[in-house]
């Protein structure tokens, strides 16, 4: 499938409330970019990072979920208090997460994974949320097995997304688990494609995803950083410096996107000969420019298989 697009103290939760995803509360209809897309009734977060975060204040932003809706669990206040002046349910109570949502978001630290599924209670036979998994490294298979103490035959999507879904512009994948339905699979692409371009893909190509796509954005805020400082190095103020480099980025990205041509025909046509371009090429070429980008993507796949113990 190919990529699509379209300080006051938190509140504590209020009792959960019955529902069963699939049933009659699984999902309303609303439109986004002139096409109806699937929302569910209710959201669960267990985890309130930045990227719970980034999720979150999309999907509120598009109109995809209600706040009072939504309920979401992190250990500190910190985190919460953000979650909370958008208006959402906060609590410390990872099982009132589960309970009350009808999808529920695992967003926590990988090594803490274990531990905090380890905790949940089983729920009763009538409550069998989908959980969606943002957590690098562990695989379906492993999410399944943790899951499984929880609910039989759990339903369960992997998701690998990145942080500019906060302003929209994420990449986010996704695979689905042994278990989840056709309509669970609607229900994440309709939200993930709300957030930025989105596809579903084999899961074996999830950490491959992750050195790219995942870290890829650390990598070119490196890049703008450095461009900047050579701008500033040059004489160039540093707010007009970073300006440039930002845009020069986002622009490039765009001609990728919209011209259908490789990058380096894109490359050549501004490497007039003997010319100012090709010169820098020449200095990025001698210092391993493209070998530094392929080792970063290379060493960020191997250390979320690392994380999920997947060696």
């Amino acid at each position: 499938m190919g990529l699509t697009s379209d300080a006051t103290e938190p509140k504590e939760a209020e009792d959960p409330e019955s529902g069963v995803l699939g049933g009659p509360n699984l999902s309303s209809m609303s439109t986004l970019g002139g096409k109806e897309v699937v929302n569910p009734a209710s959201l669960g977060f267990i985890g309130s990072g930045n990227m719970a975060q980034a999720l979150l204040g999309a999907f509120i932003k598009k109109g995809l979920v209600d706040p009072p809706h939504v309920t979401a669990s992190a250990p500190s206040v910190r985190n919460l208090t953000k979650l909370c002046a958008l208006g959402v349910c906060t609590t410390h109570d990872n099982n009132m997460v589960v309970m009350k949502s009808d999808v529920v978001f695992l967003c926590v630290k990988p090594h803490l994974l274990n531990n905090v599924i380890a905790s949940l209670d089983p729920l009763p036979p009538d409550h069998n949320p989908l959980f969606v998994s943002i957590v690098t490294g562990h695989d379906i298979d492993s999410l399944e097995e943790m899951l499984s103490t929880l609910v039989e035959r759990p339903r369960v999507i992997r998701t690998m997304p990145n942080t500019p879904a906060m302003i929209g512009q994420g990449c986010c994948l996704y695979t689905l688990g042994t278990h989840a339905t056709p309509s669970d699979g609607s229900v994440m692409h309709s939200m993930l494609s709300s957030v930025g371009v989105c596809a579903e893909i084999p899961e074996q190509q999830m950490d491959a995803a992750c050195g790219l796509a995942g870290s890829g954005p650390a990598y070119i805020y490196a890049a703008i950083e450095a461009m900047a400082d050579g701008g500033v190095k040059m004489g160039l103020p540093r707010h007009l410096a970073q300006s440039l480099a930002a845009q020069m980025v986002k622009g490039s990205a765009s001609m990728v996107l919209e011209s259908g041509k490789h990058p380096g025909q894109l490359k050549d046509e501004v490497c007039s000969p003997s010319g100012t371009t090709i010169s820098a090429m020449h200095v990025l070429e001698k210092a391993g420019f493209r070998n530094a980008l392929i080792s970063a993507v290379e060493a960020s796949a191997l250390r979320s298989k690392e994380l999920g113990g997947n060696k």
